[in-house]
């Protein structure tokens, strides 16, 4: 054998060896190799130490099976009241079907990207830009509904769906902004106008309650003042009374009527004296001069005259 035929027979044994080797195969955990006997489906492989027939078998497809996330690159997008919006996301999705996923369609991750924009494209044209900060939520439930619902032909699960950012032009953000802040503005004057009111209300019942607790102190004591003076009147008026009882009991006792007269004669004098001042000017109704006319006047008699 020449040299040149030497070659060739080395070059086809590493590639048998290669051959080979590549039969052998270890798939890792999570993972899915699809394999193919002379250009149709054969089996699955999945985690451990696999062995196939070399020139027949190969490996065309390697799947993973764990939930991954794919970005939905930004999109521009109308509203319902026609403002142009800039929208991404990521959307969480994983392998069931190995074989649906590597059959059915091309490229799955392309085409979920493309689905869920289009979706999103259709879920915005019904809404206000002012709804779209709201609805988010829904958002991602309607569009995960419609993905799912197409990507099951497919062997794919979708798991949820989450906007990332939702960002309109810059004079949108700006008038936004303003209404924003008017809104604020306006909270803050409520807010103020309400405290304001609530403190006159509160100072106003504190004013009732307060002249409330004056007049009920006022009555309070007007009453007591009249219960006082009744009850000094009732005492002097029973002093009196009394006083009275014991002057008519002294009258009517045998020798009364002369003391009387007499203790009243000495009274009579007594309040005379002083009257004849020489700077006093005195009107007297009664003659001095006769005693006994003067003591008739007031009812008393001499002991002569009885």
């Amino acid at each position: 054998m020449d040299a040149v035929g030497q070659l060739v027979f080395t070059a086809f044994a590493i590639y048998v060896l290669i051959k080979f080797a590549l039969s052998i195969r270890i798939v890792p955990a999570q993972q899915v190799f699809l394999v193919e006997r002379l250009g149709k489906f054969h089996k699955q492989l999945g985690a451990g130490f696999h062995s196939m027939i070399p020139f027949l078998d190969r490996v065309t497809y390697k799947l993973n099976l764990k939930e991954e996330a794919i970005d939905v690159p930004a999109q521009t997008c109308f509203t319902g009241d026609n403002v142009q919006i800039q929208v991404d996301g990521v959307i969480y999705m994983k392998v069931e079907d190995p074989y649906r996923a590597a059959y059915n369609v091309t490229n799955y991750h392309y085409a979920l990207i493309q689905l869920a924009q289009t979706t999103m494209r259709a879920a915005l044209g019904h809404l206000e830009l002012d709804k779209t900060f709201e609805e988010r939520e829904s958002l991602n439930a309607q569009i995960v509904k419609v993905v799912d619902e197409a990507a099951e032909p497919w062997g794919i699960n979708i798991m949820r769906y989450e906007i990332q950012n939702i960002t309109p032009p810059k004079s949108i953000l700006q008038s936004m902004e303003k209404q924003m802040t008017a809104e604020r503005e306006k909270r803050a004057t409520i807010a103020r106008s309400e405290g304001e009111k609530t403190a006159r209300i509160n100072t106003s019942e504190g004013l009732k309650q307060e002249l409330i607790n004056r007049s009920e102190g006022e009555k309070q004591r007007t009453i007591n003042q009249a219960e006082g003076q009744a009850a000094e009147i009732r005492a002097i008026a029973l002093a009196t009374a009394a006083g009275l009882k014991k002057v008519a009991d002294a009258v009517a006792a045998p020798g009364g009527a002369e003391a009387m007269r007499l203790s009243l004669v000495q009274e009579y004098l007594r309040m005379m004296e002083g009257l004849a001042k020489s700077d006093t000017k005195v009107v007297l109704p009664v003659n001095l001069a006769d005693l006994k006319e003067t003591l008739g006047g007031l009812g008393l008699k001499s002991k002569a005259q009885e």
